[in-house]
């Protein structure tokens, strides 16, 4: 596959030109797989804030301090990558993605003034930070979730893909409440674990409904997805995935119900089972979208940068990859398991 790839180029497979975009697309990839999940547990417990009672939202957003700091790295580095590696494509995707990538952004920057702003504000100003936490959250979600559906609908300007768009919005802030539950469920004991399961059981309909809906939608809005899927070389990997997810959601489902009193031992078991189910949406995205940054449109090879370029990011890449992996191995090691402590 690869060398027809490359040879409908018009590159030999060990020519730089060919590999190097696809080295950066892997990295890229990547740190969209990280954000997504390591950063995503965070996005939801800091929805879940105005749905807890106040007594608890201190300790919810203290939780989250050990990973704070890690979380913001992989929304920093996946744009300047992609600026970087990919500069003719920059300009296009940020031209059709202008809002939700607005929004996005500047909930992540109420999210990172809020959180640290509470930690240093008199007792009584603390609810507002949380406020302002809770409400960067909420747009930090709903604007990737929109961002993914116009990407899905291959940018389509209609009313009826904006409304798409939109529903994806509410789905993905529901699939973020579904990690962050399911991750609570795993630390917490008590009144607030039986919350979060609740939460997530709650949650788990409308982030099956979004994936599914994602998936439907690829394949009615663009041919050659549903060709890629459909044809008979690729059906058993489509048949695999929707198999594979729907485990994945009825497990899931059958956990959480037996939680807190009758499963306690298993209680990672959901959180496990929806980082790998985002896992298998994101791949099966990559795969569907593949080898396009703009579907139908440009390739990865079209969007990237001069060789030289790319090996001047690629040189920083080396020293700076190892570092951030190191770092973040420390920071996540202690993510499992019961939390210590009381800590508001």
């Amino acid at each position: 596959m690869i060398d027809a790839l490359a040879a409908s180029l018009g590159l030999a497979p060990g020519d730089p030109s060919f590999w190097m975009p696809l080295l950066f697309m892997g990295m890229l990839f990547a740190l969209i797989v990280a954000g997504t999940v390591l950063d995503g547990f965070d996005l939801g417990v800091g929805i879940l804030l105005q749905l807890a009672p106040s007594d608890d939202r201190g300790r919810m957003m203290a939780l989250l301090s050990p990973w704070r700091d890690a979380n913001e790295f992989w929304l920093l580095l996946g744009v300047g990558l992609f600026a970087a590696a990919f500069p003719f494509a920059w300009g296009v995707v940020l031209g059709q993605l202008y809002a939700p990538l607005t929004l996005m952004l500047l909930g992540v920057v109420l999210r990172s003034v809020s959180f640290e702003f509470r930690l240093r504000a008199r007792t009584e100003a603390k609810p507002r930070w949380v406020l302002g936490f809770w409400m960067g959250s909420l747009m930090t979600a709903f604007g990737q979730g929109m961002a993914l559906g116009r990407i899905a609908t291959g940018y389509q300007n209609t009313a009826g893909y904006h409304g798409f768009s939109l529903f994806v919005g509410l789905c993905a802030v529901a699939a973020y409440v579904l990690l962050g539950a399911t991750w609570l469920t795993m630390r917490v004991d008590g009144d607030l674990q039986r919350r979060a399961v609740q939460w997530a059981r709650h949650a788990i309909r409308w982030t099956a409904a979004g994936m599914v809906a994602i998936a439907v939608t690829l394949g009615l809005a663009n041919a050659g997805i549903f060709y890629k899927w459909s044809n008979l070389s690729h059906l058993g990997l489509a048949v695999g995935v929707w198999v594979a997810m729907l485990l994945g959601f009825v497990l899931t489902e059958m956990v959480l119900a037996r939680l807190p009193r009758q499963a306690e031992r298993f209680s990672w078991v959901p959180f496990v089972t929806c980082v790998g189910l985002f896992l298998l949406m994101l791949c099966g995205l990559a795969y569907s979208l593949f080898p396009y940054l703009v579907l139908d449109d440009m390739t990865l090879w079209d969007g990237a940068a001069s060789l030289g370029s790319m090996r001047l990011v690629l040189s920083g890449a080396v020293v700076a990859v190892p570092l951030i992996v190191v770092f973040n191995i420390l920071a996540y090691r202690s993510v499992f398991g019961k939390a210590k402590g009381s800590l508001q």
